[in-house]
């Protein structure tokens, strides 16, 4: 396959051109590194090479103007505006930079097609008073509209002065440049007139380019190259084709001189196959699929590109690419913000945005953990990052201080000085935090040789970053909070990438859409060939309407959209194996269409076109519930379990799931007690239960008087904080939910002792026997050799006119058919239904056990929330049905009935042939 490259350059020698005379111009400085490598393959002679550059650098060196950064351009353009605009209507630098992004592309757009500014500005202007012409009108103008008539006026001041600051320091942006350059031109010819200039592989030009690039071939300085094939450029439609029509019939040259090339390699042979895969990790990882058949049947991947439409694939097909691939260059740099280095400063940004001196526990608990600073923290044998962490859970602390991290810190607190200490004492101070940040993180690795290249390279390139922040800040001063430098450190990052090093003529190349101009490969491989990448679509960024610029001739999303078009087109011309995906599924910038160029393909009818839909081949899996047999370990384990005692709630656990109770009771495995933002629902029931000991165990073995309930309503608010402080620890119950939920604390408190009051005052006898009172009983079960307890503590026991009480508080909404059972057989098979009858029953049988009480007795619940019921009652009924009669007294028979369950399903646990098997939830 011969390349676009080499039939140039072997027209150029046909026709006894001297290459070493040539300067060569082309549209990306990639082209020139394949072109200058085609030049030894044309000639065996010894010769000088001949300029190559790209169109930019001919133009900048025409221009004698110095191209700026964006961002740098921006600090100017606001220096402009500044001086341009009164105090009182001016935009801090933050909101300015968001709208004056715009401005400059707009700017840009005029000076590249030599658009008379005042003319378009004016007219801009004009429509706007037009469009809000009532407003103009009025006698009374509020501020809002003066200020945006005002702006509109202003536009064509602002770009005079921005440009005429800008020429006088020799700098300026692409538009300016090109637009300086076409001044600048016929110096250029008087002092060159003997010099040659080949234009070769342009498509869509602006006017200044034109401009140049015309006068230069008038002046027969300069022949020109374009790659296009006569199936695009004979179809009046074809948009590949939109600019070379124009340029070949509109150019004055063409009338005398001939066209070159209008070449026939599009209508070749060529297998192109389409596939529509589902997301982008598909895509990737169907490319590695098709470099892997190419490299086992070619053996190398030489003369084979990926040119990827969506660049954010890059990451995805590199993980994709098959161990095999042999010598690889990527043209993409890997974008800085990608990087987790990036993710840090992320973090820094967003705990110190918004000035305060304490900070939010999640955000600390993200710094800390990040890969990057949590190696600070790790001093000889302590890790103090950890023990920070461990603090703020252990003691609910939502927002900490500077001095409060500094305490629990301890040896490393210089590091939280770093991190959290005069972030806000100006933005000076800030850089040096950051690049002191990236020192000492660029210390520690070297320290502990725990560096490599990559770590070192990531701090490299933001210690650059931020040095060039700190130079714009110096310069400019106009950075004087916090968000400010954190929108112009976004913006740098955007732009800023890390170069991959690897061989640019050898084996797979990886790319993006346009640096794939003027270069043509054998196998290419396109992704992501979706509407809205490829092409973009609408897309209006911009201050000048739609017909405003096709009144002046500036591009519009049709010219745009064509130049992806050509670009899409010409990778297809000379190629003869040819892949092509896209996402069918809908994302959050697609709606999973395939592109048009995919139909156009199809329509065209001149290639045969595979076309498959791919889908991952999914194995379907049967859910199996986790089964965990007994082992010698684990019977072992549950001996242990069994001599400790069982617990009420363990014994409930293993009847809604028994794995639940093997990962808690065997392994040992408790939940993460994680801050409580919001008072949890178990806190709350603990501050109530605590709250009540505390009132009524002092009167264990009395009677209970009206006078002495009445004066534990006095002492319900200090008890009920009390014991919050304990629980919630340093958690604030001084506003919002939680002062709600603690207000409903000392509601639930208060609502009891009313009850008890009413109770007493009705002429009731309430005696308190127990509270919280441990128990812990063997029982005989002759099956097993070892022994098994039972363990649990008991709310309140009382004497209720004579008749004793086991009481079990629930600050949950508990109702009367929860506590009542019809078959014994339900206590330890229905979770939902029966627990909390199993657990009152459990404490019954305890105490009756242990000789605490004497039967028959009464057992039930307080339910907080329903405590108009008063004590929900067990109760054993005989049918179920509104006519079923009830039996609330708990006898002998009744804890033998549950002693036979209760002893059933201890023996099932301790069974070693019964597996814990998980329960379908």
């Amino acid at each position: 396959m011969t390349t676009f490259i080499f039939d140039v350059l072997k027209d150029l020698q046909n026709n006894n051109v001297a290459l070493s005379n040539i300067t060569f111009i082309l549209p990306s400085k990639r082209a020139g590194l394949f072109l200058k490598h085609q030049l030894a393959q044309i000639t065996e002679q010894t010769f000088f090479s001949p300029d190559i550059i790209s169109i930019e650098e001919f133009v900048e060196g025409l221009s004698q103007l110095k191209k700026v950064t964006n961002t740098e351009l921006l600090f100017e353009f606001y220096s402009t505006y500044v001086q341009h605009t009164n105090k009182e209507t001016r935009d801090a630098f933050e909101p300015f930079s968001k709208w004056a992004q715009i401005l400059l592309q707009d700017f840009n757009e005029i000076d590249r097609y030599l658009i008379p500014q005042d003319q378009i500005f004016n007219y801009l202007s004009a429509i706007k008073e037009i469009e809000h012409f009532h407003w103009s009108l009025e006698e009374n103008q509020t501020d809002f509209i003066k200020n945006y008539l005002t702006f509109w006026n202003r536009l064509d001041s602002y770009y005079t002065n921005f440009t005429k600051r800008l020429l006088n320091k020799n700098i300026g942006y692409q538009g300016l440049i090109y637009r300086q350059a076409v001044k600048m031109l016929e110096p250029y010819i008087e002092n060159n007139a003997n010099k040659q200039h080949v234009f070769l592989g342009f498509n869509a030009l602006n006017t200044a380019e034109e401009t140049i690039i015309q006068t230069l071939l008038q002046k027969k300085m300069a022949k020109t190259y374009w790659d296009i094939d006569a199936v695009f450029i004979n179809n009046p439609l074809h948009d590949a084709a939109l600019f070379t029509r124009q340029h070949k019939s509109d150019w004055p040259y063409f009338n005398e001189n001939t066209f070159n090339w209008i070449t026939n390699n599009y209508s070749k042979p060529k297998t192109i196959s389409i596939y529509g895969v589902p997301k982008n990790i598909g895509q990737a990882k169907r490319i590695g699929s098709i470099l892997n058949k190419i490299k086992r049947e070619n053996k190398t991947l030489q003369n084979t590109a990926v040119v990827l439409g969506d660049e954010n694939l890059l990451i995805p097909v590199l993980n994709a690419l098959p161990e095999s691939v042999g010598p690889l260059n990527i043209t993409m740099g890997f974008p800085l913000q990608s990087i987790p280095l990036a993710s840090l400063f992320e973090i820094v940004f967003h705990i110190h945005k918004n000035a305060s001196d304490r900070f939010y526990y999640k955000d600390v608990i993200n710094l800390l953990s990040h890969q990057y600073i949590r190696p600070l923290f790790k001093i000889e044998d302590s890790d103090y990052a950890s023990k920070i962490i461990e603090t703020i859970d252990t003691n609910n602390i939502i927002y900490l201080t500077t001095e409060r991290l500094k305490q629990i810190a301890g040896s490393s607190h210089s590091y939280i000085d770093l991190l959290f200490s005069d972030w806000n004492k100006g933005i000076s101070r800030t850089l040096k935090n950051c690049q002191q940040l990236i020192l000492s993180i660029k210390n520690h690795f070297e320290k502990n040789k725990t560096s490599n290249l990559l770590s070192l390279e990531y701090l490299y390139r933001f210690n650059e970053l931020f040095n060039e922040l700190t130079r714009l800040n110096s310069k400019y001063e106009h950075i004087h909070d916090l968000n400010a430098l954190y929108s112009i450190y976004k913006e740098l990052l955007s732009s800023e990438t890390l170069n991959f090093q690897g061989e640019p003529l050898e084996g797979l190349q990886i790319m993006g859409m346009l640096e794939s101009r003027v270069l043509d490969f054998e196998t290419v491989i396109i992704a992501s060939v979706n509407e809205g990448i490829l092409p973009s679509g609408k897309s209006n960024n911009s201050f000048i309407p739609f017909d405003v610029k096709l009144e002046n001739k500036l591009p519009t999303y049709k010219e745009k959209d064509a130049v992806y078009t050509y670009h899409f087109y010409r990778l297809l011309q000379r190629a003869k194996n040819i892949h092509i995906t896209y996402n069918t599924e809908a994302d959050v910038l697609t709606a999973g269409e395939k592109s048009r160029f995919i139909t156009q393909l199809e329509l065209e009818g001149i290639h045969n076109i595979n076309h498959e839909i791919i889908t991952p081949q999914v194995p379907v899996i049967m859910p199996a519930l986790n089964t965990i047999n007994k082992t010698k370990a684990l019977l072992q384990e549950l001996i242990l379990v069994a001599e400790k005692g069982f617990s009420p709630s363990s014994l409930t656990n293993y009847i809604r799931n028994p794995i639940d109770f093997y990962y808690q009771k065997i392994l040992k495995i408790q939940e993460h007690d994680n801050v409580e933002e919001t008072v949890a629902a178990n806190t709350l029931g603990t501050v109530v239960h605590n709250t009540l000991e505390d009132f009524y165990k002092p009167l264990s073995g009395k009677f209970l008087t009206t006078e002495c309930v009445k004066n534990m309503k006095k002492n319900i608010s200090n008890t009920v904080k009390h014991h919050f402080k304990t629980i919630y620890k340093e958690g604030d119950i001084t506003k919002g939910k939680n002062l709600i939920i603690f207000e409903i604390a000392k509601r639930y408190v208060l609502n009891f002792l009313d009850m008890e009051i009413q109770d007493l005052e009705a002429g009731n006898q309430i005696k308190i026997i127990a509270i919280e009172t441990d128990n812990k009983v063997t029982i005989d079960l002759p099956e097993l050799d070892f022994p098994v307890r039972i363990t649990g503590k008991v709310d309140r026991v009382d004497e209720y006119n004579g008749i004793t009480r086991i009481i079990d508080y629930k600050t949950g909404r508990v109702d009367q058919n929860s506590v009542e059972i019809v078959n014994w057989e339900d206590l330890t098979t229905d979770y939902k239904k029966f627990s909390k009858s199993f657990q009152i029953l459990c404490y019954a049988y305890m105490m009756q056990l242990s000789g605490q009480i004497q039967l028959p007795i009464e057992a039930g619940i307080i339910s907080f929330k329903n405590l108009n019921q008063g004590i929900l009652k067990f109760a054993k009924k005989d049918r179920t049905g509104a006519y079923a009669k009830k039996d609330m007294l708990i006898t002998q028979e009744t804890l033998n009935n549950f002693e036979k369950e209760l002893k059933h399903l201890i023996l099932e646990i301790c069974n070693p042939n019964i597996p814990f098997i998980e329960k379908e939830v």
